[in-house]
């Protein structure tokens, strides 16, 4: 099990840091997978929504430890480009596909067409899909410039109505991609992205988001300690007591103040 080193509340919003991203990943995925077969003993089946990318794998990796009735379970997850191939590999339809369809085989998992031929249209059949039945869990992350999902900034909407939109992806967003190494240049990353809205990731009972790394220290920084605002979307978090926020030391380490 792993203990925190340092453990506090940002406005509303609990935070927990650990001395390594396997052992934030460790919590997690403990946290994760409690509010899981809880909410399978009260209602027989969770709704969870899972994120992707880099900064997923440690929490994703230690979901194998934990004892969670899978076949229970039905997942979504967050985004996807516009315009790309279920098996491309940046697809986030593949990460999920690889990291939690195959080692896991949840009850159902439900993809966001990106190759769809109208995209507003997948939007909104996807959004009726996440609003059938309340979610339990959201497992996300925070983007090098603050954004939660594709919500970026001053794009971001804390009062929007809809639960799935196409976002259009900042330069910063896009030089992210290409430096975790999933496309070669910024011109290979889409321009635009099915994301889910601000209100839909913070619509589940239980949120946690996990950020490791050291080149997330600015924006968990900016997170905390900015005024809450779309300039930084993460900044909402600290209105949501119902989340935990996951940090290692390095992403921690830019924190005016440990508390």
């Amino acid at each position: 099990m792993s203990t925190p080193l340092s453990r506090f509340t940002a406005d509303s919003l609990p935070v927990e840091v650990y001395a390594s991203e396997a052992d934030l990943g460790r919590a997690a995925a403990l946290r994760a997978a409690a509010i899981i077969r809880d909410a399978v003993r009260r209602r027989g089946a969770a709704r969870v929504v899972v994120a992707t990318g880099n900064s997923q794998y440690a929490f994703t990796d230690a979901l194998r430890e934990q004892e969670i009735p899978w076949g229970r379970v039905t997942v979504f997850h967050m985004d996807e480009y516009v315009s790309i191939a279920a098996d491309h590999p940046a697809s986030f339809r593949r990460w999920i596909r690889e990291r939690i369809e195959v080692p896991f085989a949840p009850a159902a998992v439900h993809y966001i067409d990106g190759n769809a031929a109208d995209s507003e249209a997948e939007c909104a059949r996807y959004e009726a899909e996440l609003r059938e039945l309340p979610l339990d869990l959201v497992c996300m992350g925070v983007g090098e410039n603050g954004h939660l999902a594709f919500n970026e900034p001053y794009q971001a909407r804390f009062d929007d109505d809809r639960w799935a939109r196409v976002i259009t992806l900042t330069p910063r967003s896009r030089e992210q991609q290409v430096g975790e190494g999933h496309f070669a240049t910024v011109e290979d990353v889409p321009a635009t992205a099915i994301s889910l809205t601000v209100p839909a990731l913070l619509a589940a009972e239980a949120v946690q988001v996990c950020v490791p790394e050291q080149r997330k220290a600015a924006a968990i920084a900016a997170t905390l300690n900015d005024p809450v605002s779309t300039a930084c979307p993460a900044t909402i978090l600290r209105r949501s007591p119902h989340a935990t926020l996951f940090l290692d030391t390095d992403s921690a380490s830019k924190i005016d103040s440990l508390r």
